[in-house]
Formats: structure tokens, sequence, C-alpha cells
């Protein structure tokens, strides 16, 4: 089994009542390990990967695709995983986001996305004299132009 049949597999299974929303964002299959990343517009619950999780393994099991023994795991792509989706900034607009591009790297907030743009909206400190002047600034960046996106959690 290769990644692409899997994920034709999973896209399968999207189809199910309450998994329309849900989307393919990664796999890895190392052996007798496959890995399944998945979110879904608002975010993934548990329940949703476990019920991803079962369907897969009565495919496989069905049809011995992994034999016996194999270990198949289901979930999110996690916090510190980078964006590889517009439908997965679409659900993180708020929060704090830090974009490497080609020729430079910004932290700041994701605003919009929108025909794959993304707004992220940052704070520039000019001087005047001895007093700092914070003005916020929106900037405009392709996901096409992305090389790295993560979102960064504040325990503030």
């Amino acid at each position: 089994m290769d990644i692409k049949y899997l994920q034709e597999k999973i896209e399968t299974i999207f189809s199910q009542e309450g998994l329309v929303d849900c989307f393919w964002v990664d796999g890895k299959i190392q052996g007798q390990k496959i890995e399944v990343f998945i979110d879904k517009d608002g975010g993934i619950s548990f329940d949703i990967c476990k019920k991803i999780s079962r369907a897969l393994e009565a495919e496989f099991d069905a049809n011995l695709i992994f034999g016996d023994n194999y270990i198949l795991e289901v979930s999110s792509p996690g916090v510190g995983s980078p964006l590889k989706l517009e439908r997965q900034y679409k659900n993180n607009i708020g929060r704090s986001i830090e974009v490497t591009t080609l020729t430079s790297t910004l932290l700041g907030i994701l605003k919009s996305v929108d025909d794959g743009i993304i707004e992220v909206e940052t704070e520039e400190i000019t001087k005047e004299g001895n007093k700092k002047i914070r003005n916020t600034v929106l900037q405009k960046i392709a996901i096409s132009d992305i090389k790295l996106a993560e979102i960064k959690i504040s325990f503030k």
C-alpha cells in the first residue's frame, strides 16, 4: 500500500455522515506502522479520529492489507506541525502564527485567508526621538510563497 491509496481510502470514508467536513493533511507508512493526519473545518475531535480509525481497520482487516500485525494512528497534525493546506489556515484565524517565506520570517496574528492569500497582522516599532511608536501592519502573503508556517502557542 502506498500513501496515495491510503489517502483515497480515507477520502472515501469522509463521505460518511458526520465526516464530510474532514480532510486529509498527510500520512506516513513505515513498515507496519501507519500514521494518518486529518483535520476538519472547525477542528477535529477524538471521536472523529476514532470513527475513521475503526473504518480503516475494518478495510485493512477485511483485505489483509497489512496482515495481522500493524499499528494505526489517526490524529490531527498536532500543535507544532506546519500548516500545509488553505483549510488549515482558515481553522487558525485569530491565532499567533510564524511564517517563513523565501525572503523573510514574521510573527503575528493570522487575520484572514482568501483565495490562496493570508493576511498577518504584525507590529512594527519605530522611533521618533526617544519615543518608541508601535504600528500595526497587515501583510499579505501568498500561501504558495510560504516555506513554513506554524501556529505559536502562548501560555500567558
